[in-house]
Protein backbone atom coordinates (compact mmCIF):
# COMPACT_ATOMS: atom_id res chain seq x y z
CA UNK A 1 0.00 0.00 0.00
CA UNK A 2 2.84 2.37 0.91
CA UNK A 3 4.49 1.60 -2.42
CA UNK A 4 1.29 2.46 -4.31
CA UNK A 5 0.92 5.73 -2.40
CA UNK A 6 4.52 6.66 -3.14
CA UNK A 7 3.98 6.06 -6.85
CA UNK A 8 0.84 8.20 -6.80
CA UNK A 9 2.65 11.08 -5.07
CA UNK A 10 5.55 10.81 -7.51
CA UNK A 11 3.15 10.85 -10.46
CA UNK A 12 1.37 13.95 -9.13
CA UNK A 13 4.68 15.73 -8.62
CA UNK A 14 5.81 14.89 -12.14
CA UNK A 15 2.46 16.02 -13.58
CA UNK A 16 2.62 19.27 -11.60
CA UNK A 17 6.19 19.93 -12.73
CA UNK A 18 5.26 19.37 -16.38
CA UNK A 19 2.19 21.62 -16.04
CA UNK A 20 4.20 24.38 -14.40
CA UNK A 21 6.84 24.08 -17.11
CA UNK A 22 4.18 24.42 -19.81
CA UNK A 23 2.56 27.38 -18.04
CA UNK A 24 5.90 29.10 -17.55
CA UNK A 25 6.73 28.50 -21.20
CA UNK A 26 3.37 29.97 -22.25
CA UNK A 27 3.84 32.96 -19.91
CA UNK A 28 7.32 33.50 -21.31
CA UNK A 29 6.01 33.55 -24.88
CA UNK A 30 3.12 35.78 -23.89
CA UNK A 31 5.43 38.23 -22.13
CA UNK A 32 7.84 38.78 -25.02
CA UNK A 33 9.22 42.32 -24.79
CA UNK A 34 9.37 44.56 -27.87
CA UNK A 35 11.91 47.39 -27.75
CA UNK A 36 11.59 50.39 -30.06
CA UNK A 37 13.47 53.67 -30.47
CA UNK A 38 11.61 56.95 -31.00
CA UNK A 39 13.18 59.91 -32.84
CA UNK A 40 11.89 63.34 -31.80
CA UNK A 41 13.26 66.68 -32.98
CA UNK A 42 11.95 68.65 -29.99
CA UNK A 43 14.43 69.05 -27.11
CA UNK A 44 13.70 66.96 -24.03
CA UNK A 45 12.63 70.07 -22.10
CA UNK A 46 9.90 70.95 -24.64
CA UNK A 47 6.32 70.23 -23.61
CA UNK A 48 5.75 68.26 -26.81
CA UNK A 49 8.67 65.95 -26.05
CA UNK A 50 7.39 65.52 -22.50
CA UNK A 51 3.90 64.70 -23.80
CA UNK A 52 5.43 62.13 -26.16
CA UNK A 53 7.34 60.63 -23.24
CA UNK A 54 4.08 60.32 -21.33
CA UNK A 55 2.60 58.51 -24.36
CA UNK A 56 5.49 56.02 -24.38
CA UNK A 57 5.08 55.42 -20.65
CA UNK A 58 1.34 54.86 -21.04
CA UNK A 59 1.97 52.33 -23.81
CA UNK A 60 4.45 50.49 -21.56
CA UNK A 61 2.02 50.50 -18.63
CA UNK A 62 -0.97 49.25 -20.59
CA UNK A 63 1.03 46.51 -22.31
CA UNK A 64 2.34 45.38 -18.92
CA UNK A 65 5.87 46.27 -20.01
CA UNK A 66 5.78 44.30 -23.24
CA UNK A 67 6.28 47.41 -25.39
CA UNK A 68 9.28 49.49 -24.31
CA UNK A 69 9.93 52.75 -26.18
CA UNK A 70 13.17 54.70 -25.77
CA UNK A 71 13.02 58.38 -26.75
CA UNK A 72 15.82 60.16 -28.60
CA UNK A 73 14.81 63.85 -28.36
CA UNK A 74 16.59 66.88 -29.78
CA UNK A 75 17.39 65.25 -33.11
CA UNK A 76 19.93 62.89 -31.52
CA UNK A 77 18.81 59.85 -33.54
CA UNK A 78 17.87 61.61 -36.76
CA UNK A 79 17.50 65.27 -37.75
CA UNK A 80 13.99 66.65 -38.22
CA UNK A 81 13.94 66.81 -42.08
CA UNK A 82 15.19 63.21 -42.33
CA UNK A 83 12.93 61.68 -39.66
CA UNK A 84 10.16 60.43 -41.93
CA UNK A 85 12.53 58.65 -44.30
CA UNK A 86 14.44 57.29 -41.29
CA UNK A 87 11.22 55.60 -40.14
CA UNK A 88 10.57 54.24 -43.63
CA UNK A 89 14.08 52.73 -43.78
CA UNK A 90 14.00 51.44 -40.21
CA UNK A 91 16.77 53.66 -38.83
CA UNK A 92 14.07 54.95 -36.49
CA UNK A 93 11.29 52.63 -35.31
CA UNK A 94 9.00 55.54 -34.44
CA UNK A 95 9.43 59.18 -35.43
CA UNK A 96 7.91 62.60 -34.76
CA UNK A 97 8.59 65.49 -37.08
CA UNK A 98 6.97 68.04 -39.39
CA UNK A 99 5.43 67.36 -42.80
CA UNK A 100 6.49 70.80 -44.04
CA UNK A 101 10.19 70.06 -43.51
CA UNK A 102 10.12 68.03 -46.74
CA UNK A 103 8.11 70.25 -49.10
CA UNK A 104 6.56 68.38 -51.98
CA UNK A 105 6.80 65.00 -50.23
CA UNK A 106 3.23 65.25 -48.88
CA UNK A 107 1.27 67.24 -51.52
CA UNK A 108 -2.24 66.48 -50.28
CA UNK A 109 -1.38 66.97 -46.61
CA UNK A 110 0.10 70.40 -47.33
CA UNK A 111 -3.54 71.45 -47.23
CA UNK A 112 -3.53 70.96 -43.46
CA UNK A 113 -1.13 73.90 -43.06
CA UNK A 114 -3.18 76.35 -45.13
CA UNK A 115 -4.17 79.64 -43.43
CA UNK A 116 -7.81 78.63 -42.93
CA UNK A 117 -8.33 80.25 -39.53
CA UNK A 118 -7.48 77.59 -36.96
CA UNK A 119 -8.68 78.80 -33.54
CA UNK A 120 -6.47 76.54 -31.37
CA UNK A 121 -4.20 73.51 -31.30
CA UNK A 122 -6.86 71.00 -30.24
CA UNK A 123 -9.02 71.93 -33.24
CA UNK A 124 -6.07 71.83 -35.65
CA UNK A 125 -4.96 68.47 -34.26
CA UNK A 126 -8.42 66.91 -34.45
CA UNK A 127 -8.97 68.16 -38.01
CA UNK A 128 -5.64 66.72 -39.15
CA UNK A 129 -6.39 63.27 -37.73
CA UNK A 130 -9.97 63.21 -39.02
CA UNK A 131 -8.90 64.12 -42.56
CA UNK A 132 -6.09 61.56 -42.69
CA UNK A 133 -8.50 58.86 -41.52
CA UNK A 134 -11.01 59.89 -44.18
CA UNK A 135 -8.66 60.27 -47.16
CA UNK A 136 -5.99 57.67 -46.26
CA UNK A 137 -3.47 59.51 -48.46
CA UNK A 138 -1.11 57.34 -50.47
CA UNK A 139 1.77 59.59 -49.43
CA UNK A 140 1.60 57.97 -45.97
CA UNK A 141 1.33 54.39 -47.23
CA UNK A 142 4.96 53.53 -46.46
CA UNK A 143 4.53 53.96 -42.67
CA UNK A 144 1.99 53.14 -40.01
CA UNK A 145 0.39 56.35 -38.74
CA UNK A 146 -0.04 56.45 -34.97
CA UNK A 147 -1.42 59.99 -34.81
CA UNK A 148 -0.84 63.59 -35.91
CA UNK A 149 -0.77 66.85 -33.96
CA UNK A 150 -0.64 70.53 -34.87
CA UNK A 151 0.10 73.80 -33.10
CA UNK A 152 -2.29 76.66 -32.44
CA UNK A 153 -2.83 79.52 -34.91
CA UNK A 154 0.19 81.38 -36.20
CA UNK A 155 0.17 85.07 -35.30
CA UNK A 156 2.32 88.01 -36.38
CA UNK A 157 4.88 89.17 -33.83
CA UNK A 158 6.34 92.49 -34.94
CA UNK A 159 8.86 95.16 -34.05
CA UNK A 160 6.74 97.65 -36.03
CA UNK A 161 3.18 98.70 -35.33
CA UNK A 162 0.60 96.98 -37.51
CA UNK A 163 -2.96 98.29 -37.60
CA UNK A 164 -4.07 96.89 -40.97
CA UNK A 165 -3.01 94.21 -43.46
CA UNK A 166 -1.59 96.90 -45.75
CA UNK A 167 1.09 97.67 -43.14
CA UNK A 168 2.61 94.23 -43.77
CA UNK A 169 3.28 95.11 -47.41
CA UNK A 170 6.36 97.14 -46.47
CA UNK A 171 7.77 94.60 -44.03
CA UNK A 172 10.37 91.83 -44.08
CA UNK A 173 8.82 88.90 -42.25
CA UNK A 174 10.48 85.72 -41.04
CA UNK A 175 8.37 82.95 -42.51
CA UNK A 176 9.08 79.43 -43.69
CA UNK A 177 7.21 76.89 -45.75
CA UNK A 178 3.58 77.77 -46.27
CA UNK A 179 3.65 80.85 -44.00
CA UNK A 180 6.00 82.41 -46.57
CA UNK A 181 3.10 82.33 -49.03
CA UNK A 182 0.96 84.21 -46.52
CA UNK A 183 3.53 87.01 -46.38
CA UNK A 184 3.78 87.14 -50.17
CA UNK A 185 -0.02 87.22 -50.52
CA UNK A 186 -0.05 90.27 -48.22
CA UNK A 187 2.64 92.02 -50.26
CA UNK A 188 5.42 91.57 -47.72
CA UNK A 189 8.87 90.07 -48.20
CA UNK A 190 9.24 86.59 -46.67
CA UNK A 191 12.65 85.77 -45.21
CA UNK A 192 13.31 82.09 -44.53
CA UNK A 193 15.33 81.19 -41.45
CA UNK A 194 15.35 78.74 -38.56
CA UNK A 195 13.80 79.57 -35.19
CA UNK A 196 17.30 79.58 -33.74
CA UNK A 197 18.31 82.52 -35.98
CA UNK A 198 15.11 84.52 -35.55
CA UNK A 199 15.90 86.17 -32.19
CA UNK A 200 19.07 87.83 -33.43
CA UNK A 201 17.50 88.75 -36.76
CA UNK A 202 14.63 90.54 -35.01
CA UNK A 203 17.03 92.17 -32.57
CA UNK A 204 19.26 93.52 -35.37
CA UNK A 205 16.39 94.50 -37.67
CA UNK A 206 17.23 91.94 -40.35
CA UNK A 207 13.51 91.15 -40.23
CA UNK A 208 10.67 93.34 -38.98
CA UNK A 209 8.38 90.56 -37.82
CA UNK A 210 7.85 86.82 -37.61
CA UNK A 211 4.88 84.56 -38.23
CA UNK A 212 4.75 81.95 -35.46
CA UNK A 213 2.51 80.31 -32.86
CA UNK A 214 2.55 82.52 -29.78
CA UNK A 215 4.23 79.79 -27.70
CA UNK A 216 7.40 80.49 -29.71
CA UNK A 217 7.68 83.94 -28.15
CA UNK A 218 8.40 82.26 -24.83
CA UNK A 219 10.00 79.03 -25.94
CA UNK A 220 12.57 80.83 -28.08
CA UNK A 221 12.51 84.09 -26.04
CA UNK A 222 11.53 86.05 -29.14
CA UNK A 223 9.04 88.04 -27.07
CA UNK A 224 12.03 90.02 -25.79
CA UNK A 225 12.79 91.48 -29.23
CA UNK A 226 9.30 92.31 -30.55
CA UNK A 227 6.89 95.05 -29.51
CA UNK A 228 3.54 94.01 -30.95
CA UNK A 229 1.53 90.77 -31.12
CA UNK A 230 -0.99 91.06 -33.94
CA UNK A 231 -4.01 88.77 -33.83
CA UNK A 232 -4.14 87.23 -37.30
CA UNK A 233 -6.23 84.22 -36.28
CA UNK A 234 -8.70 84.97 -39.08
CA UNK A 235 -6.09 83.34 -41.31
CA UNK A 236 -4.48 81.30 -38.57
CA UNK A 237 -2.25 78.66 -40.10
CA UNK A 238 -0.76 75.65 -38.37
CA UNK A 239 2.19 73.31 -38.83
CA UNK A 240 1.14 69.67 -38.78
CA UNK A 241 3.39 67.05 -37.20
CA UNK A 242 3.35 63.29 -37.54
CA UNK A 243 3.96 60.37 -35.19
CA UNK A 244 4.58 57.37 -37.43
CA UNK A 245 6.01 53.87 -37.07
CA UNK A 246 8.02 51.63 -39.36
CA UNK A 247 5.59 49.22 -41.05
CA UNK A 248 7.66 46.10 -40.41
CA UNK A 249 8.12 46.98 -36.74
CA UNK A 250 4.38 47.56 -36.44
CA UNK A 251 3.68 44.24 -38.12
CA UNK A 252 6.01 42.49 -35.66
CA UNK A 253 3.59 43.25 -32.83
CA UNK A 254 0.76 40.84 -31.99
CA UNK A 255 -2.73 42.20 -32.56
CA UNK A 256 -3.51 42.80 -28.88
CA UNK A 257 -0.46 45.05 -28.49
CA UNK A 258 -1.27 46.88 -31.72
CA UNK A 259 -4.76 47.55 -30.37
CA UNK A 260 -3.37 48.98 -27.14
CA UNK A 261 -0.96 51.28 -28.98
CA UNK A 262 -3.81 52.45 -31.21
CA UNK A 263 -6.05 53.14 -28.20
CA UNK A 264 -3.36 55.17 -26.43
CA UNK A 265 -2.56 57.08 -29.63
CA UNK A 266 -6.25 57.96 -30.07
CA UNK A 267 -6.27 59.45 -26.57
CA UNK A 268 -3.07 61.35 -27.23
CA UNK A 269 -4.63 63.21 -30.17
CA UNK A 270 -6.38 65.40 -27.63
CA UNK A 271 -3.49 65.44 -25.14
CA UNK A 272 -0.94 66.55 -27.73
CA UNK A 273 -3.28 69.26 -29.05
CA UNK A 274 -4.00 70.41 -25.50
CA UNK A 275 -0.25 70.61 -24.86
CA UNK A 276 0.05 73.07 -27.75
CA UNK A 277 -2.76 75.18 -26.30
CA UNK A 278 -1.14 75.14 -22.87
CA UNK A 279 2.13 76.30 -24.41
CA UNK A 280 0.27 79.10 -26.22
CA UNK A 281 -1.29 80.27 -22.94
CA UNK A 282 2.13 80.34 -21.32
CA UNK A 283 3.55 82.22 -24.30
CA UNK A 284 0.80 84.83 -24.14
CA UNK A 285 1.28 85.31 -20.40
CA UNK A 286 5.03 85.67 -20.91
CA UNK A 287 4.63 88.42 -23.53
CA UNK A 288 2.13 90.26 -21.36
CA UNK A 289 4.59 90.18 -18.46
CA UNK A 290 7.10 91.83 -20.78
CA UNK A 291 4.60 94.64 -21.37
CA UNK A 292 4.26 94.15 -25.12
CA UNK A 293 1.22 95.47 -27.01
CA UNK A 294 -1.54 93.20 -28.31
CA UNK A 295 -3.28 94.34 -31.50
CA UNK A 296 -6.76 93.24 -32.61
CA UNK A 297 -7.72 94.00 -36.19
CA UNK A 298 -11.14 95.28 -37.23
CA UNK A 299 -13.71 92.99 -38.83
CA UNK A 300 -13.05 94.67 -42.17
CA UNK A 301 -9.33 94.11 -41.88
CA UNK A 302 -9.83 90.48 -40.89
CA UNK A 303 -12.02 90.01 -43.95
CA UNK A 304 -9.28 91.58 -46.06
CA UNK A 305 -6.85 89.01 -44.66
CA UNK A 306 -9.20 86.18 -45.63
CA UNK A 307 -9.66 87.57 -49.16
CA UNK A 308 -5.90 87.86 -49.59
CA UNK A 309 -5.51 84.14 -48.93
CA UNK A 310 -7.73 83.00 -51.83
CA UNK A 311 -4.81 82.79 -54.30
CA UNK A 312 -2.95 80.61 -51.76
CA UNK A 313 -5.92 78.22 -51.64
CA UNK A 314 -6.22 78.24 -55.43
CA UNK A 315 -2.53 77.42 -55.85
CA UNK A 316 -2.89 74.41 -53.52
CA UNK A 317 -5.99 73.14 -55.34
CA UNK A 318 -4.31 73.44 -58.74
CA UNK A 319 -1.10 71.77 -57.57
CA UNK A 320 -2.96 68.78 -56.12
CA UNK A 321 -5.39 68.50 -59.02
CA UNK A 322 -2.48 68.42 -61.45
CA UNK A 323 -1.17 65.41 -59.51
CA UNK A 324 -4.55 63.68 -59.60
CA UNK A 325 -5.19 64.34 -55.91
CA UNK A 326 -8.50 65.51 -54.37
CA UNK A 327 -7.15 68.82 -53.02
CA UNK A 328 -10.39 70.70 -53.69
CA UNK A 329 -12.50 68.24 -51.66
CA UNK A 330 -9.82 68.06 -48.97
CA UNK A 331 -9.79 71.86 -48.53
CA UNK A 332 -13.60 72.09 -48.52
CA UNK A 333 -13.82 69.40 -45.84
CA UNK A 334 -11.24 71.24 -43.74
CA UNK A 335 -13.08 74.56 -44.04
CA UNK A 336 -16.39 72.85 -43.20
CA UNK A 337 -14.84 71.32 -40.06
CA UNK A 338 -13.74 74.74 -38.86
CA UNK A 339 -17.23 76.16 -39.21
Amino acid sequence: MKKIMSLLVLSLLLFSACSNKEENSADSAKKKVYNFNYAIFFPASHLQAQTAEAWAKEVADRTDGQVQITLFPGGTLTKAPQTYEAVVSGVADIGMSVFAYTRGRFPLLEGLDLPVGYPDGVTATKAANDLVKKYEPAELSDVHVLYLHAHGPGILASRKEVSSPSDIASMKVRATGLSAKIVSALGGTPISMSQGDTYESLQKGVVDATFCPIETLKGWKQGEVIDYVVDTKAVGYTTTMFVVMNKDKWASLPEDLQNIMSEVSEEWIYKQGAAWDQADKEGEAYVKELGKSFVSLSDAHNQALVEAMKPVYAEYVKATTDKGLPGDAFLKDLQEMLK
